[in-house]
């Protein structure tokens, strides 16, 4: 038996590839949308891909289960469980709790895990040609490395009102009943590693087992003295916010992403084309560069998505493809570099880019301004806004500021004032500049923090340090 995992460190999503080599048959479980990972691995161990499932409704990245099993030819799968509100909107075949899957001696059991999601499934494998039991858990939202998948993205992101209750009951119930019934030996692959909004404390472990999470997990003790209302407080308590970008996948998903096909190379554009359509407000620039360079000098009306390992994530939080269909063009080093980029953004549903330039020369300029923590305290602002995580800003933050996340804050402008200046800053600026240039690309007027949190606290520690002096 071969089994891959195909992480993705920017959404620090893992999907798996479980091959027969016996057979030359393979299925993919929570394929990316971008999938010449997928066809290469295939290719490599001269496989055949035959089937492509996912675990549940994913929240956090667009799934690729449709474009892959449309690219191989191959039997799509997904849960039936859930009841009629969790049911999927396209044409697949229905896994219910202890259905299988078979590729050779290769068994994969369906198990049905409600909790994170109503309708959500793990899969146990079980390598018929060394084994007759379950060796092998791919736990999805499940269970992950000393964590669990958090049971309040219904309400945070698919319009639930206190679903997160029954969510954590139901996710007390699966791990007692499909979890920890099974051996210690069996191994744990998650959907998520260290990063993922998806839980509050992933660890970076690639995989688990079973006996490791009894013995070790902070859910196993209310488990084991059958403590459910101590797991539901725990389970629930400081869960980092949602981006906003997840209800436009839940929903997505549900309904089935659109399947793309063959993708030609993104083209270079010439850049008094690019100007043109500028001027005639017909494209979205983006700037692919550090903040720092950024600041010196950028496109005016463009976003900051800096290329880098959240450039997914900065993109879906900055940019919702619902409520601006202008196409992107990338600013990017090459062709090489621009395709990477695409490649990243159809992970969330961002597919509208319709080239790259090499150089924003010949472009309308704009500056972004910045504040220094000195001149915070004299600075006239409508509002000082923290754009970290609620956990960050109960941990410390700038006197009156309101916190609301660079996840969010594009989907919350009623929370903003309608004039004057907002000054904007994050933990170290990279947040920051994203949702900086988010908000003024939506018309709001944004100074941002030089060096953000880290800087004022430096400069108030020194500012302490010279009036004892």
């Amino acid at each position: 038996m071969l089994l891959e995992r195909i992480y993705d460190e920017d959404l620090a999503q893992a999907g798996y590839f479980i091959g027969c080599q016996a057979k030359g048959e393979a299925v993919v479980i929570d394929a990316r949308r971008d999938i010449a990972d997928y066809l290469a691995l295939a290719a490599k161990h001269g496989m055949r891909i035959v089937a492509v499932t996912e675990t549940h409704i994913h929240a956090d990245y667009l799934s690729g289960t449709r474009e892959l099993a449309a690219a191989v030819g191959a039997e799509v799968y997904v849960s039936g469980e859930g009841g009629a509100d969790w049911q999927y909107g396209f044409d697949a075949r229905r896994l219910y709790d202890r259905d299988t899957i078979t590729i050779g001696n290769i068994t994969i059991q369906a198990r049905h895990t409600p909790g994170h999601t109503p309708e959500h499934l793990v899969f146990l494998v079980t390598d018929g040609a060394f084994a007759s039991e379950p060796g092998y858990l791919i736990s999805g939202d499940f269970v992950f490395a000393g964590d669990l998948g958090r049971p309040d993205l219904l309400d945070e992101a698919a319009g639930g009102v206190d679903t997160r209750f029954e969510g954590a009951r139901q996710l007390f119930t699966s791990l007692r009943e499909a979890f920890l019934t099974l051996p210690d030996h069996v191994q744990v692959h998650p959907g998520h590693g260290s990063g993922s909004a998806c839980g509050k404390a992933l660890g970076a472990l690639p995989s688990t087992t079973v006996g490791y999470e009894r013995a070790n997990a902070w859910w196993s003790r209310h488990l084991a003295a059958d403590d459910e209302q101590g797991f539901i407080e725990e389970l629930l308590d400081g869960q980092p916010d949602a981006h906003a970008y997840f209800a436009r996948m839940k929903k997505q998903n549900r309904e089935g992403p659109a399947v793309l096909g063959e993708r030609g190379p993104v083209p270079e554009l010439a850049v008094a084309e690019v100007a043109r359509r500028l001027e005639a407000d017909e494209i979205t620039f983006v700037d692919t560069r550090p903040p720092a360079q950024a600041h010196q000098g950028t496109v005016a009306g463009s976003l900051n998505i800096p290329d880098g390992s959240k450039t997914a994530t900065y993109a879906a939080w900055a940019y919702d493809p619902e409520a601006d269909s202008r196409p992107l063009v990338l600013l990017a080093e090459d062709q090489t570099a621009a395709q990477a980029i695409a490649d990243r953004l159809l992970r969330v549903g961002i597919d509208q880019t319709a080239g790259y330039v090499t150089t924003i020369d010949g472009l309308p300029r704009f500056v972004p301004p910045l504040i220094e923590p000195a001149e915070l305290a004299g600075f006239d602002a409508a509002l000082l806004l923290d754009v970290r995580q609620r956990g960050e800003y109960a941990a410390g933050h700038i006197p009156g500021a309101t916190q609301l996340s660079a996840a969010r804050v594009l989907w919350h402008q009623d929370e903003l004032p309608r004039s004057g200046t907002i000054v904007t800053y994050c933990q170290s600026g990279m947040r920051n500049t994203v949702a900086a240039s988010a908000l003024r690309r939506a018309g709001h007027a944004v100074v941002e923090l030089d060096g953000s949190y880290n800087a004022w606290r430096a400069w108030q520690e020194t500012t302490s340090e010279t009036a004892l002096a």
